[in-house]
This record gives structure tokens, C-alpha cells and sequence, in this order.
């Protein structure tokens, strides 16, 4: 097999697209729009009063790693995201590493989201929110809050086995009346309780010290992460070249919108300390201080946030069950993780296994007492972080070695050499998530442990799996690119990017004989 050279496309088992243009921009909005009910306590508390300058900071890396994404989801519509994107710019080895930062990323936020779910949840019952008891050696454990966690992800099991088409209604549902809450507190809470001035003293007087500001940098990043779920779903949408970029600006532009304006807002009602404090329930915490409409909104905010977390969660069995459908197709993993169910045409070995991963991080990140969410933010970034600063390895290693794939979305500024196009904002853009995956190892003692101990433990088995399969252990599995490129649009029915990408070829194979 090693010396064959490999076509996914000849797969038998296929994703069917079933995902429209709110659909593509729900689930992206349901994983990164949902990310600041997490965030905003827990960078609070890290950056007091410079929170908006943290939020800003990781914001403007969100941005250029939201305009790679979309012109790599774009121009590769297929299930895999960041892990296929390395796999065909720099080899089989660093897709893999890719896919397993990745796979980091979407167990932990199954696990985290929905424990941030029931923390939202409980906003209705502070005695939950009080509860613990001592487990053996092990202090101060929220039993009741781990096993509403645990009962969240068998729900989300159960319906991502039923298929892409009944989770993104899902999704879609939420994001919409979410979206109209978060802007109804913002809009009210500037309107009737914001003070300025109450926002620069804490900014002048509360200041952190600079490796708690980078400590919260690290941790607001995870307010911005979940683009990639847009690029997992690209396989599944339709018209991609069209839909992907349209949703994916308006979601960086709606995202940076939100995350800016809850911590300045915030801050401008209350003392960083009092919403500190509400590490499981920020936003409901922030909306119950909004003059008139408290007692309404304190309410409505958690159960918003309860759901628009979830369907976070329920973004992370997605993408988690893609991506390892994608590494399997590829032969990075083994096959038993790309079969379909015959029915629901859904990974479903994936989605019970990748759950089951979930489950064993809650159980890990509630031993460590009242520190579970600290715990499994610190893996978070790492995960992240890693991802985005191989997927900007990648769009620069694909604009040299594929120029001929019609790009329907490009990055903005870029430098022209012959037909090869090297992105300016992609270069910086990497030079930054390079310091931030350094400032996450520099802040983070779990995240520089587990974090590469998971990618560890994954290359093993992939090491291990290649062996056994006679396959190259450092080198990469000859691939059809070109072919597998066609079979892409064409089943995305993008039939123009098609005849554009077969004259392109046709040109540089003219090009080549005419040199012999």
C-alpha cells in the first residue's frame, strides 16, 4: 500500500451536504459566540481591570486566523479542517500532529461546555453551585455539577448519532434567539448602567501584573476559538465556495463585536471581583446588575447560556467525529474511525468514542476540587493554539505548492512572485500565534504538560498504526491531489472553480512540456 498513491475519494462511505448558509454560520457562532459565556469570569479574574485590553489582544488574532481559515475552508471543502490543510501542505507527520491538537481541542470543549452548561444551569439552585464533598484524596468535588455534565454529553450523543441535519437545527434555533439576547443586554446595559469612568479607574488602579495579563491573554483566546468547526462542516455544506466565506467574515465580525463589548460593559457595572466570583455564570451574573430588566434578564441570560453552551458542546462532537473520519479516509488513522452508519450516515463509532474521551477530562478536571474549569482551559489553549500556528504554516506551504487550486476567498495583502502569491497577513498572523503558544507554555503549568503529552501519546498510535500497515512512519503516503481536488468540487457542485482548476492544469502541463 505504501507505494501506491492514495485517493479519499474513492471511499465508500460519504457525508451528504445537507448544511445550508445559517446553518454553516450557526454552528461556527454556536462554538465561538458561545465562548465568551465561558471566558468573560475566568479572564476577569486574570486581567481585573485590563479584561477589554486582554479580549482585544487575542481578538486581533482571531482575525487573522478567522481570514486563513476562510480561505482554506473555501478553496478545501472537505471534513478535516486545520488537519487536512497541513496533511496536503506539509505531509502526512504534521497532519496527523494537527489532527491531534485538534482532537484535543474538541474532547476538551465537549467536556468544558458542557460543564459551563450546568454551571448556567444552576444559576437556578446556588446550593449546587456551594455543594462539595471529599472523595478519597480528593477535596472539595462538585459531585452533582460532574454528574449533570456527564447526563449533557449522553444527550448530545444521542443526537449527533441522529445526524448533521437534526444537530445544526438544533444549533440554528439557539444561535438566533441567542444572538437577540446577548444584544438586548449590551444595548440595555450601555443604555441604563454603564459608567465610563467606573471602567478607566479599574483600568488605571486595577491593573495585573504582566504575566497575569498573559496569563488571561492565553485564556481569551479561547472566547475566539471554533472557526475551525465551519471548516469540519465544509464537507456537509452546500455550495461552499459561496457560502464559507460569506458566513465565516460575518462571524469574525459578529464574534469580535460580542467579546469586546461584555467586557467593557462589564466592567462599567461592576467590580471585577463581583464577577470573578461568578466563574460558572458570568453573563447571568452581569445581566441580573442591568437596572429595570435584572430580575428578567438575570434569568433569561442563563438559560440562554445554558443552551447556547451546550450546542457549543454539541459543535465539539462534531467536529471531533469529523476530523477522525478525515485522519481515517487519509490513513492516519485507523479505518474503524472512518465507517458510516449505513442509516444515519453519521460517524457514529466516533461520536461514542470521542464522548467517552469527554467524559474521562470531566472526571480528571473535577478530582482537582473547585479548579475543574481552570483545569481544562489550561489543555484548551494548548490545543488550540498549536492548530492555528501549523493551519498559517499551511496556507503559506499551500499557496507555493498548490497555486493552481481557484481560491473563491483570498487573505488580504499579498506579495506576487511569477503565479505563487506569499500572504503578508498569513506571515504575521504566524508569528503571533507563535508567541501566544509561548505565552500559553509560559502561563500555563498543566497546558505544557498534558498538552504535549496528548500529542505524544497520538503520534505513538500513529506510529504504531503505520507499522502495522506497512506504511512510512516519517515519510507521506503518495497522494492523488489533483484528482481528489476535482472529486471535491465536483461534489460540492462548484463545476465553474472546476473548469477553472482543469484549465489551470492544463496550462502549467503545457508550460512543462514546452521546457523539455
Amino acid at each position: 500500500m505504501a507505494d501506491q498513491a492514495v485517493s479519499a475519494s474513492s471511499v465508500a462511505g460519504s457525508l451528504r451536504r445537507d448544511v445550508s448558509i445559517w446553518g454553516s454560520f450557526s454552528w461556527g457562532y454556536a462554538d465561538v459566540g458561545a465562548d465568551v459565556y465561558v471566558a468573560l469570569g475566568l479572564v476577569v479574574g486574570a486581567a481585573h481591570g485590563a479584561a477589554p485590553l486582554a479580549f482585544l489582544v487575542a481578538g486581533c488574532v482571531y482575525i487573522l486566523v478567522g481570514l486563513a481559515y476562510t480561505e482554506l475552508a473555501s478553496a478545501y471543502p472537505v471534513a478535516g479542517g486545520g488537519q487536512y490543510y497541513t496533511l496536503r501542505g506539509m505531509g502526512d507527520i504534521w497532519g496527523f500532529i494537527t489532527g491531534a491538537a485538534l482532537l484535543l481541542d474538541y474532547t476538551i470543549c465537549i467536556a468544558l461546555f458542557a460543564v459551563a452548561s450546568a454551571g448556567y444551569i444552576n444559576f437556578f439552585f446556588p446550593q449546587i453551585q456551594q455543594f462539595s464533598m471529599d472523595i478519597g484524596p480528593f477535596k472539595e468535588v462538585n459531585l452533582i455539577w460532574a454528574l449533570e455534565s456527564l447526563g449533557l454529553i449522553a444527550l448530545l450523543m444521542v443526537l449527533n448519532v441522529r445526524g448533521i441535519r437534526e444537530s445544526s437545527l438544533f444549533n440554528e434555533v439557539i444561535g438566533a434567539v441567542d444572538m437577540l439576547m446577548e444584544t438586548l443586554i449590551i444595548v440595555v446595559g450601555f443604555m441604563f448602567a454603564w459608567k465610563p469612568e467606573r471602567v478607566v479607574s479599574q483600568f488605571q488602579h486595577e491593573f495585573p501584573s504582566t504575566e497575569q495579563f498573559f496569563y488571561a491573554v492565553s485564556v481569551a483566546i479561547i472566547s475566539y476559538v471554533g472557526l475551525e468547526s465551519i471548516s469540519q462542516a465544509a464537507q456537509e455544506t452546500r455550495r461552499p465556495a459561496t457560502i464559507i466565506p460569506r458566513t465565516s467574515v460575518a462571524l469574525i465580525i459578529v464574534v469580535l463585536l460580542f467579546a469586546l463589548a461584555f467586557p467593557t460593559l462589564s466592567l462599567g457595572i461592576l467590580p471585577w471581583q463581583e464577577l470573578a466570583a461568578h466563574e460558572s455564570d458570568p453573563v447571568a451574573a452581569l445581566a441580573s446588575h442591568i437596572p429595570y430588566i435584572g430580575f428578567l434578564a438575570g434569568p433569561a441570560a442563563a438559560i440562554l447560556g445554558a443552551t447556547i453552551v451546550l450546542i457549543s458542546a454539541n459543535t465539539g462532537v462534531m467536529g471531533a467525529s469529523r476530523l477522525s473520519y478525515s485522519m481515517g479516509e487519509y490513513h492516519l488513522m485507523s479505518s474503524w474511525f472512518n465507517a458510516v452508519h449505513p442509516r444515519f450516515h453519521t460517524p457514529t463509532r466516533n461520536i461514542f468514542f470521542f464522548c467517552g474521551l469527554a467524559t474521562l477530562q470531566i472526571l480528571f478536571a473535577f478530582s482537582f476540587g473547585k479548579k475543574a474549569m481552570d483545569t481544562m482551559v489550561n489543555m484548551y489553549a494548548f490545543g488550540a493554539t498549536l492548530a492555528y500556528l501549523l493551519g498559517f504554516v499551511a496556507l503559506i506551504a499551500l499557496r507555493i505548492r498548490d497555486p493552481y487550486t481557484p481560491r473563491p476567498y483570498k487573505i488580504p495583502f499579498n506579495l506576487r512572485a511569477h503565479r505563487i502569491e506569499i500572504p503578508v497577513l498569513g506571515v504575521i498572523g504566524f508569528f503571533a500565534t507563535a508567541a501566544l503558544l509561548g505565552i500559553v507554555i509560559w502561563t500555563h503549568p498543566l497546558g505544557r504538560v498534558a498538552g504535549p503529552g496528548w500529542i505524544l501519546a497520538w503520534l505513538v498510535f500513529y506510529w504504531v498504526y503505520r507499522y502495522r500497515q506497512g506504511l512510512p512512519l516519517w515519510r507521506s503516503v503518495p497522494r492523488q491531489w489533483e484528482s481528489d481536488q476535482m472529486a471535491i468540487l465536483e461534489s460540492a457542485e462548484e463545476f465553474e472553480l472546476l473548469e477553472r482548476y482543469k484549465a489551470a492544469l492544463a496550462e502549467r502541463d503545457e508550460q512543462n512540456a514546452n521546457t523539455r
